[in-house]
């Protein structure tokens, strides 16, 4: 699968385009996550314009980019916590990450079902994460002049069904980017309105959907021993047949 590279992203979210995305994204992914104050959070994929909104608030922010993508840098102007992975072999202890942001990454990973097992190793027992993929439906899967035109697109259900079956229970979503993908002046002072009335009567053709979702803790119930009744037989001595004794006579015989 040709994924997008670490360049093209980081220069799509400079462009004005990119910048709006960055903007409308946050606003949902603020609304999924209103306070993460004291948590662990990891971003997976290309999440890093987006792991600013959660950084004052968190105990430490991560981001980990897969190596067939590349990584920069980030954040600038500090010591970096970014670092080139493999998405089915995070370096990362067993339960230490509270949540997980995926940003390009669910649809161009190379396994999916064996990096959602990598993502469900590391969180903790409650520990969420939040995928951001393409939709199907929508027009921005099917222009690859952005990020969200690469990669295996999903429909709601199919996302739902993907977290299910990675032990993963879904508890709510959001969707964004109703207008269409495009740099024009006009249609980006337009970008209010577009997203306004797409809400309202396109829900289902949104560009992008966002599914927060809970770590499944399976706690296997234990066997129930049997109870087995021991039964003990104790073999008791036949009685012997009485005998009249032949020198013995009843005194009515006498």
């Amino acid at each position: 699968m040709l994924r997008p590279d670490v360049i093209d992203l980081r220069e799509f979210y400079a462009s004005r385009l990119g910048q709006t995305v960055r903007r409308l994204l946050r606003q949902r992914l603020r609304a999924i996550w209103p306070d993460l104050q004291g948590l662990r959070l990891l971003g997976l994929g290309y999440a890093t314009p987006y792991l600013r909104l959660f950084e004052a608030e968190t105990e430490r922010v991560l981001a980990a980019m897969p190596g067939p993508q590349g990584v920069v840098r980030w954040p600038r102007g500090k010591p970096g916590r970014v670092m080139l992975v493999d998405e089915e072999d995070l370096p990362l202890p067993d339960a230490s990450i509270d949540r997980i942001l995926l940003v390009h990454a669910l649809e161009n990973a190379d396994n999916v079902r064996a990096m959602l097992r990598e993502v469900w190793r590391v969180l903790t027992p409650q520990g969420r994460l939040l995928a951001v993929v393409p939709n199907r439906r929508g027009l921005w899967a099917h222009i690859d002049a952005t990020p969200f035109g690469h990669g295996h697109p999903y429909t709601p259900p199919q996302l739902t069904r993907l977290m299910r079956d990675a032990l993963f229970s879904p508890l709510q979503s959001r969707q964004a980017l109703w207008y269409p993908p495009s740099e024009r002046a006009f249609m980006l002072r337009m970008v209010p309105a577009w997203e306004a009335t797409g809400e309202w009567l396109w829900s289902r053709f949104s560009g992008v959907l966002l599914l927060e979702a809970e770590k499944q803790v399976f706690m296997p119930a234990p066997l129930k021993r049997q109870k087995t009744r021991t039964r003990h037989f104790v073999l008791q001595p036949q009685p012997a047949a009485s005998m009249a004794d032949p020198t013995r006579l009843d005194s009515d015989q006498a």
